[in-house]
């Protein structure tokens, strides 16, 4: 059974940071295209950042320069650094594997962790 929990969310000041984490189990983290989602309420669910089984990494525009996805497969997390934070960075984060070659998809079951970035 598959199972990712995303946690390190936070209430931050704007400016700030914070470093998310998500651990996954019951598949070999060096075979998943990590991908790390945000949903603010009322808004479309969005793709924030991307990590291939080879460490390439792509971003969304707007975040772009402030934040920073990454893995240690020998401890199968993913992390996303996520500095100068913005009031509509504020969002619940969740992270996602998609299986290199068959594209198979595993998510989290839960709401993923809130960040609210407010003053």
């Amino acid at each position: 059974q598959v199972q990712l929990v995303e946690s390190g969310g936070g209430l931050v000041q704007p400016g700030g940071s914070l470093r998310l984490s998500c651990v996954i189990s019951g598949i070999r983290l060096n075979i998943c295209t990590m991908d790390w989602y945000r949903q603010a309420p009322g808004k479309q669910r969005e793709l924030v950042a991307v990590i291939t089984p080879y460490g390439s990494p792509n971003y969304a525009d707007s975040v772009k320069g402030r934040f920073t996805i990454s893995r240690d497969n020998a401890k199968n997390t993913v992390y996303l650094q996520m500095n100068s934070l913005k009031s509509e960075d504020t969002a619940a984060y969740s992270c996602n594997c998609v299986v290199a070659g068959t594209g198979a998809r595993f998510g989290s079951w839960g709401p993923g962790t809130q960040v609210t970035v407010s003053s």
